[in-house]
């Protein structure tokens, strides 16, 4: 089996990596993620420019293909360098949601915009009792003939408060629904923050919120099977980061090891650090082995793809914690401090572990698939 990237792949790989070391370095993302700005709107162009927004899309949507191993290659070099611009929440989730179940106007009034870089998106979903459960909605919308009446509250939103356009499941008489509502439509509030891995989310409250019908994606109750599919490619899409994220990480530990010394000598000689060190590669290797294969399950759409994301995120989630707590506590007391990359890493690798359901639970989903 070839396991290697196609041309094209290899020359998106490239376009990314040259991005991140060019333009992206340390110092210029902790001045974005300090700032009050939700992230960097000038590189959001760029993305535009490059051709990445089109990434998570088919041809026939106006994108490049769509393929999982596309968005691999993107969303690993998106974690080497902790990228915090929302192509997660506002492309893979929103923009997949639109892009599975939306009527051609409706694709083309929303998702054009956003690959040209003009539309900020951001998928609603979570609820305080949910847990992990996406059809475990309180957030319910009444029919009133041509529109619905939208009540509820949704919590840690991904850029939530920089969307223009929400996507929102609701409860309805038939089941769960996808309602797309103008974030500036009377009756929402919106309170915003960032995360502890610097990127932004926005706890989300609709009262009594008019929704025309024509906002609705798909048929209505039907929505919950595409929900699950977008969750599922955006959990495999946090998966490639995370491994990107752990590279990186051992990268930076195996270098400062070498430039470290005690007892004058590098710190790089002393055999329980090269046993450990040795221990994050095969976290790595492990990682990225299962990442490979999501994606080949994910691209055949042969009905396991479920089983393969959940493996995938069980299976990273452990590597990330392993790998995390390793750099920092290699790098002693200054692995912690906010100066130091390998803290934001940490940060971010600790946040993954948790998004689109815990290491635990997608172990107990694999076990039950």
């Amino acid at each position: 089996m070839d396991f290697s990237f196609s041309e094209e792949q290899q020359l998106l790989r490239d376009s990314v990596t040259r991005f991140i070391r060019q333009d992206y370095d340390f110092d210029t993302r902790r001045k974005t993620v300090t700032s009050s700005d939700p992230f960097n709107r000038q590189y959001w162009q760029t993305f535009a420019e490059l051709g990445w927004l089109l990434v998570p899309f088919c041809e026939e949507d106006g994108g490049l293909g769509g393929s999982a191993v596309d968005l691999m290659v993107v969303m690993e070099e998106f974690g080497k360098g902790m990228v915090v611009e929302p192509l997660l929440a506002s492309a893979i989730l929103a923009g997949g949601l639109i892009a599975e179940t939306g009527s051609a106007p409706q694709k083309s009034d929303w998702l054009l915009p956003l690959m040209e870089g003009n539309l900020q998106l951001a998928f609603a979903f979570s609820e305080a009792q949910g847990r992990y459960d996406l059809g475990n909605l309180a957030t319910a919308a009444e029919d009133h003939g041509d529109s619905f009446i939208l009540r509820g509250h949704k919590t840690v939103v991904l850029n939530g408060g920089a969307a223009e356009l929400l996507a929102v499941s609701v409860r309805t008489t038939g089941g769960v629904s996808l309602l797309m509502v103008d974030a500036s439509t009377p009756g929402i509030t919106r309170n915003s923050y960032k995360t502890v891995d610097g990127h932004n989310a926005a706890e989300i409250y609709f009262d009594s919120v008019q929704v025309p019908r024509a906002n609705l994606l798909g048929g209505e109750g039907e929505a919950l099977p595409a929900i699950e599919k977008i969750v599922d490619r955006a959990t495999f899409a946090i998966c490639a980061e995370a491994v990107g994220a752990m590279e990186s990480a051992l990268h930076k530990t195996v270098e400062y090891t070498k430039t470290r010394k005690q007892f004058g000598v590098p710190i790089s000689s002393f055999q329980a650090l090269q046993h450990r060190m040795a221990d994050m590669f095969i976290e790595c290797q492990q990682a990225r082995s299962i990442l490979m294969m999501a994606a080949m399950q994910l691209d055949a759409g042969n009905g396991v793809a479920p089983k393969a994301v959940s493996a995938a995120k069980s299976r990273i989630g452990k590597a990330a914690r392993k790998v995390g707590q390793e750099a920092v506590q290699i790098h002693g007391g200054i692995g912690v401090t906010d100066e130091l990359d390998v803290a934001h890493l940490f940060k971010r690798l600790t946040s993954i572990q948790y998004l689109f359901g815990s290491t635990d639970y997608h172990t107990q989903r694999f076990m039950r698939a």
